[in-house]
């Protein structure tokens, strides 16, 4: 019996921590594709993902949790839409320190409809402790007017727990809507 592969996307602008996220759950070390950043303008970190980040995890049932973290560069766009054929989620991280960091999550909204659309997605604000606004029920508005309901949490990426907690609650999300699915499948036959 062939093990069953899983595949989870971290989106979020440059910056928000989807190489760290990765790294703090990663049972293998990361496969990144960081170079130095040369758009200094837009964020003053030493290196910039350009193609993935990549980790994984042996589940329980012996299946793999595997890890694609996108570029966050708009620039790279066409990437996300690559990486996220396939996922059965997506952790979107957010900078809350960033000058609008809800015009940073809505910057991926779009272009990952049909991803969210079909799977689920879980939002991570981190740096909420050194900068209050937005606060989550910003973010949690800013979903709605998408039409999209999915948690939000505040989450220091560097701390795998919470980065556990963004899975748990994904899962949770998927599991759900399997439930579902599996019911409306018995009423309509």
């Amino acid at each position: 019996m062939a093990e069953r592969e899983y595949k989870l996307i971290f989106a979020g602008s440059m910056g928000a921590g989807k190489t760290t996220a990765i790294a703090a759950i990663s049972e293998i070390p990361p496969v990144s594709t960081d170079v130095r950043n040369t758009d200094l303008a837009t964020h003053s970190k030493a290196t910039t993902t350009t193609a993935m980040d990549y980790g994984e995890i042996t589940l329980h049932n012996g299946g793999k949790l595997r890890l694609y973290g996108t570029p966050g560069q708009e620039r790279f766009d066409f990437m996300w839409k690559i990486l996220s054929r396939g996922a059965l989620g997506i952790v979107l991280l957010v900078d809350n320190s960033r000058p609008d960091p809800i015009a940073d999550m809505r910057t991926y909204l779009d272009p990952l409809a049909d991803v969210i659309q079909t799977s689920r997605l879980v939002v991570g604000v981190g740096r909420t402790d050194s900068h209050s606004a937005p606060s989550i029920d910003d973010y949690y508005a800013a979903l709605a007017v998408k039409g999209i309901s999915a948690p939000v949490f505040s989450v220091d990426v560097r701390e795998r727990a919470q980065v556990l907690l963004l899975l748990d609650a994904l899962f949770n999300q998927i599991e759900s809507a399997e439930r579902s699915n599996a019911s409306a499948s018995t009423i309509l036959q």
